[in-house]
């Protein structure tokens, strides 16, 4: 039975490291690795959740090639269902092009494609309606802004479902449609850089503020190396991340989402997800791509307890 239903981008990721270059005119460059695999903040968070256990559907679109093919295989692979997933007749599947710099910066190109034109229709709205968890990562959707985002987590939130939103990247519209978005979010999960830039300030508290008048229960806002701010409407709290060697931070903060959604379908408390998600997010940085080193549920438990916290974050 599904548990969880990730709606949003689907992406295709090429990702090589260390890339520090561009090679001039038609020369080769060497690399340690080069990876292929589907990510997203929807696809990304789909295929975490479904490594840690948690029965897991994607909502999206490809498009009718073969990139599209080998996501839906990928995502069968590790036993996330595509039933959810459409095929754009026209479009091709969205995809990413990262180089993962030695310093771990990673300049990217992406090539717009099927998800972002992803439609919600009647299955999507009944798989809505009977998730324990629906994970909402589609603001900017040409299909989805407007009403049909809001009106799918307005009868998700009524069927007792508990939502979680991330963002693919602020743009103009962003925050007209968080406030359509946000009355029917429990947790409310940006990167810290986002959170600031939409509401114009440097103090988070401020910003946690803004999206609680907006109708957000709970603010959890990923920062990187420094770890998670974690607000509520009564108390704010810094947890920190963990020490590690990183090699690729491409798909962290789609994994903390994950993370985050299994602790609670484990029954724990907001604050001890929030401490699984960081541990989760420390496997997949410590390796390349959307699952990078993470193994499953309880590998992600071990880092959580045993591998020590940075203490300058």
């Amino acid at each position: 039975m599904m548990r969880l239903l990730s709606v949003g981008l689907t992406t295709l990721d090429v990702i090589g490291r260390p890339i520090d270059r561009i090679p001039e005119r038609g020369g080769t460059q060497l690399i340690e690795s080069i990876v292929v695999v589907p990510a997203g903040t929807a696809g990304g968070t789909a295929l975490v959740a479904a490594k840690l256990g948690v029965a897991t559907a994607i909502a999206s679109a490809v498009g009718h090639d073969g990139a599209g093919r080998f996501v839906r295989q990928e995502f069968e692979r590790h036993g996330v269902d595509t039933s959810l997933l459409a095929v754009h007749p026209t479009r091709p599947t969205s995809t990413t092009i990262l180089t993962i710099r030695a310093d771990g910066e990673r300049p990217n190109f992406h090539a717009l494609g099927a998800s972002a034109f992803a439609v919600i229709d009647a299955a999507m709205k009944k798989a809505a309606q009977s998730a324990k968890f629906v994970h909402y990562a589609g603001i900017g959707g040409v299909r989805l802004d407007g009403g049909p985002g809001a009106a799918l987590l307005a009868d998700a939130k009524l069927a007792g479902a508990v939502v979680t939103c991330d963002l693919i990247g602020p743009g103009a519209r962003t925050m007209a449609e968080l406030e359509r978005i946000l009355p029917h979010v429990d947790h409310f999960m940006p990167n810290m850089d986002e959170a600031l830039f939409l509401t114009g300030t440097s103090d988070p508290r401020t910003a946690a503020e803004h999206f609680f008048r907006l109708g957000a229960k709970s603010c959890i806002f990923k920062w990187g190396g420094k770890g998670a701010y974690v607000a509520t409407k009564d108390n704010e709290t810094v947890l920190p991340a963990h020490r590690i060697d990183v090699v690729d931070t491409t798909s962290c903060g789609d994994s903390y989402c994950a993370g985050f959604i299994a602790g609670l379908d484990r029954g724990f408390d907001p604050m001890t997800a929030c401490r699984f998600a960081g541990a989760v997010a420390a496997l997949v940085a410590q390796g390349m791509g959307t699952l990078g080193k993470l193994e499953d549920f309880d590998g992600a438990l071990r880092v959580m307890n045993d591998t020590p916290l940075r203490q300058d974050a």
